[in-house]
């Protein structure tokens, strides 16, 4: 298991008209560290959100594409995404706010 602080684990959001509909019910979509595990995804976005109480996270590890350019061949990078779903009570994330 991967020595993983909680600011390494969360990439970068999934900004997507698919996630963008599941905001409504409280549903945050991240790439994350393909080394972290749930708890750990749980306990960053707690700690880098204030006011935020996760419910439960769904994670899945997406292979990368092949690409092609010309004769050469090569792969894109394998990613892990993560859905994190925020109790009732919670705070929303203020980082989709304006979009």
């Amino acid at each position: 298991m991967a020595n993983l602080q909680y600011y390494d684990v969360i990439q970068k959001p999934v900004v997507t008209e698919k996630t963008m509909k599941t905001m409504a019910d409280k549903k945050y979509t991240f790439y994350v560290h393909p080394d972290a595990n749930k708890i750990q995804i749980r306990q960053a976005v707690e700690k880098m959100f204030e006011g935020t109480k996760v419910e439960y996270v769904n994670t899945m590890n997406l292979t990368g594409k092949k690409v092609r350019r010309g004769r050469t061949v090569g792969k894109k990078p394998d990613r892990k995404k993560a859905v994190v779903q925020l109790t009732a009570s919670s705070k929303e994330i203020e980082l989709y706010q304006g979009i």
